[in-house]
């Protein structure tokens, strides 16, 4: 599998290699079933991530394949949206 997560960085990867498999066997060991999972993303080798988890957050900065796949979309890195949709979908405020 081949990801391009800059323009000048392309990431070659065993084909079961990906982040969303690295979140599944994490959550399987902890016992956290999925959809108890929130993953944030912005980056095309974030799709798989976000696809696994019962949340899928895109920031706001996120490239189109990661926004497609994402049940949120909050706001850019550089407007705190990790801790915007954190306070607002975890801690409901």
């Amino acid at each position: 599998m081949m990801v391009k997560s800059t323009d000048f960085f392309l990431e070659i990867l065993h084909p079961d290699v990906s982040k969303g498999n690295a979140v599944k066997l994490l959550a399987k060991e902890l016992g956290i079933p999925r959809e108890e999972v929130m993953a944030i993303g912005d980056n095309g080798n974030d799709v798989s991530m976000l696809e696994f988890a019962g949340c899928g957050v895109a920031m706001g900065n996120a490239i189109d394949d990661v926004k497609a796949v994402a049940d949120v979309v909050t706001k850019s890195n550089n407007e705190a949206g990790v801790a915007h949709v954190l306070h607002e979908l975890v801690l409901g405020k």
